[in-house]
């Protein structure tokens, strides 16, 4: 679904560094900064390898020159080059992720007559295959993106396949990479005439190959013996059902035969699941026992299948670093490399995110970590569950968005509209829907229709909220209707007792709620606060949040000691000089979307915007929400990884909070052992260069569609009519008839029945 088209073009390697990082290859090499004393458990004590597959493959087509050059800029510097070897028919090994071109490059459209069917491995497979081409008549053929999901916006760079030898000899490299081959089909080939061996022996009298993998044991034990000493051989394991045709054994056979591949190779590469086994609902189970084996018999052990842009054991709440971190540190054991077609996110992890400060005090500096709904990542939005996971995660502050039941009661919703974040349309509540065009145009289930007790009753459920669920990507399903909803005297008491700066108070609808329900929500928010002591110390910091600017207003006016801020509307791309000025009168803070920061087009960002800049000039803190951890939800730029879009708002913009449905991704970046490096700070942390990959793009005639600045916000939209004072209303429970009275009927002006 995120895929896009364009046009023509050729490659453009050696531009590659200029624009999409902070200056020169040379220059980066030498900004990496001094390595951290080693405490890793890998079988050497040095850190895990990251290995590039295909290069950086999860933003190019794999194995072209552009996806090899970025990963060595974007990564490590030792980062290690993987290249699956195929051969033509001429004997030259070229680098293609498949064995099959028709899923990597476009050679069914170039030699639509050469299809061919091969078995390979027991299995018979139609397509295109290197061995029936000469390597001359393969320059025709183009590099194509072999993940369907991914951005086709690249296939048009007109990348060429690359010979193994040219690894060598990449456009922007100022030393030799490590490189590592994968024979996966020796077999295949030599039934075919085409001798892997051979090949490789021949090559290594000019370049150095510092790996070789293969799924064959009996390639490795041809091999061995002949290869250069500093070479290392990988025995790759594919599923364990699965036959190693050189051996005639299952891999899972195999597996307990370390010995017999110790006498071969210096290490073994698994799938994760062989590390960590997954349940049927995508669950992690108890870790095995491999990596200590492995070890232990005196192999090295790599782990592989990593990328930013899958689904994910939900454990991981859509955070690739964190499933890093599992395998090199948090386990327990280290890995002695991954395998990862985002390097940078494996750079990040081992050198920036092992062995991070474990202290239980959360440090309240800026920029905050305010929860969004709670851990809203992981739990129902506003439930008990959801508020304590993100205060053990590490939250700064936490939110309540403050809606009003039927008799008057305040609690924590993140929605008006009770469809939304319940499970009421399955109750025998769903007949008490309406429209009430005050608060949206579609009907609705509101809470203001219900009592608090029906609310907390065991017949109403809270539901996760999916806001990607477009793509199909749920959250945490085992927890989909848990936890209990939270009043805010319940909520306040949480935010009094626990290890947090502050609370932060969301108040929306209050002209409605005044006119219609009788209820001054501003005066009813400041008795709460009163009630739970908060007028009586000075270590929690109340925050008070609305994109209705009369609240704050009316707040402004109070004298209130809490601080106010407002909420932008979307898709505002710039603030006018009168704008600000309304603001500054009313506002400490201002709350502003990710969607106004950037504009982008199918994805990309190809513009950013001033919106950030022009509040902070006038000494307003600014607050960006709302983060999330799945792929799908950042722009194309920051590579499907949370932490270094994190990384890009603290580092660009010096945010004063970050708004997120995953506060422990933020709270681990806050830990991060980099970015206080100075000038030594790693590339891979440093920020990364945002609409450099359109800019790259428009090389080759490629890019998204260009759109018109964003509108820019002036005073007349920000200034707003003084809240209206509340209506009569009847004692709350006791019989009534009035269209103001909560509880009752909508009145005609406001209904419309479903």
């Amino acid at each position: 679904m995120r895929r896009g088209r364009g046009h023509g073009g050729g490659g453009v390697a050696a531009s590659l560094a200029a624009l999409l990082c902070c200056g020169c290859v040379m220059a980066l090499a030498a900004a990496q900064g001094p390595r951290l004393p080693s405490a890793y458990k890998t079988l050497s004590g040095d850190a895990p390898r990251v290995v590039a597959k295909g290069g950086f493959s999860g933003v190019f087509p794999d194995s072209s020159s552009d996806a090899y050059s970025f990963a060595l800029i974007a990564s490590v510097p030792d980062t290690t080059l993987w290249c699956d070897v195929q051969m033509t028919k001429d004997g030259v090994g070229v680098c293609l992720r498949d064995i099959n071109m028709q899923n990597c490059t476009n050679a069914a459209q170039v030699y639509s007559a050469r299809k061919r069917t091969y078995e390979i491995d027991g299995v018979r497979k139609n397509g295109w295959f290197a061995l029936d081409f000469t390597m001359a008549e393969l320059q025709s053929v183009i590099l194509t993106q072999a993940i369907w999901s991914r951005t086709d916006k690249f296939d048009f760079a007109g990348y060429p396949i690359l010979s193994v030898t040219d690894l060598w000899h990449l456009p922007s490299v100022v030393k030799q990479p490590s490189v590592w081959l994968n024979v996966q089909h020796a077999i295949f080939y030599k039934e075919h005439g085409l001798n892997m061996r051979n090949y490789i022996l021949s090559i290594q009298k000019h370049v150095h190959v510092d790996y070789i993998s293969s799924p064959e044991l009996g390639f490795l034990r041809n091999i061995s013996g002949t290869v250069r000493r500093k070479t290392k051989l990988v025995f790759s394991f594919l599923d364990k059902d699965l036959l190693d045709q050189s051996t005639n054994q299952t891999y899972g056979l195999l597996l307990s035969n370390l010995t017999l591949i110790k006498s071969i190779a210096s290490g073994i590469m698994v799938p994760k699941s062989y590390i960590w086994p997954v349940t049927k609902d995508n669950y992690l189970q108890t870790s095995t026992s491999i990596v200590t084996e492995a070890h232990k018999a005196g192999l090295e052990i790599y782990a592989s299948d990593f990328a930013n842009d899958r689904i994910i054991p939900y454990n991981y709440s859509y955070d690739p670093l964190a499933e890093y971190l599992n395998f090199v540190s948090d386990g327990g054991f280290s890995v002695d490399g991954v395998l990862s077609e985002h390097p940078i996110t494996a750079s990040e992890a081992i050198g920036c995110f092992t062995n991070l400060n474990s202290s239980s005090k959360t440090d309240h500096g800026e920029p905050l970590v305010i929860s969004h709904n709670g851990a809203s990542g992981d739990y129902p939005d506003c439930t008990d569950l959801a508020y304590h996971s993100a205060i053990n995660d590490g939250a700064d502050v936490i939110d309540c968005p403050v809606q009003v039941t039927s008799d008057g009661v305040l609690m924590c919703m993140s929605s008006i509209n009770l469809l939304d974040t319940t499970n009421v349309q399955r109750t025998t509540f769903s007949t008490r829907a309406s429209t009430i065009s005050e608060i949206q145009a579609t009907p609705g289930i509101f809470t203001f229709n219900l009592t608090w007790g029906d609310i907390n009753s065991s017949t109403l459920k809270p539901k996760i909220s999916s806001p990607v669920s477009e793509y199909y990507l749920v959250r945490n399903p085992r927890y989909t209707n848990h936890g209990k909803f939270m009043k805010l005297s319940d909520f306040l008491a949480i935010g009094m007792d626990k290890d947090l700066s502050g609370v932060m108070i969301i108040i929306e609808n209050a002209a409605f709620v005044a006119k219609s329900l009788g209820i001054d929500i501003v005066d009813a928010v400041n008795d709460a606060l009163s009630a739970a002591g908060y007028d009586n110390q000075t270590t929690k910091e109340v925050l008070i949040q609305s994109k209705d600017s009369a609240v704050l207003v009316k707040l402004k006016q109070q004298k209130t000691k809490c601080k106010l801020v407002y909420t932008l509307p979307l898709g505002i791309g710039d603030a006018s000089t009168s704008s600000l000025e309304a603001m500054k009168k009313f506002a400490d803070a201002v709350v502003v979307d990710r969607t106004s920061v950037f504009t982008l087009s199918s994805d990309f960002v190809i513009r950013q915007n001033s919106i950030v800049k022009d509040l902070q000039s006038t000494g307003l803190a600014v607050y960006a929400q709302v983060f999330r951890n799945e792929f799908v939800s950042q722009p194309l730029d920051f590579f499907g990884d949370a932490t270094v879009e994190i990384n890009y708002y603290v580092q660009t913009f010096n945010l004063s909070g970050i708004i997120t449905d995953f506060p422990k991704t933020v709270r681990r970046y806050k830990k991060n052992t980099c970015t206080v490096l100075g000038k030594d700070m790693p590339n891979y942390m440093q920020a990364v260069q945002v609409g450099s990959l359109d800019q790259l793009l428009q090389t080759f005639n490629a890019q998204p569609p260009s759109l018109p600045p964003m509108p820019i916000l002036n005073a007349s939209s920000v200034e707003e009519p003084p809240l209206p004072p509340a209506a009569s209303r009847n004692t709350p429970g006791a019989p009534s008839s009035g269209p103001g009275t909560p509880g009752a009927p909508p009145s005609d002006a406001h209904k419309s029945t479903l």
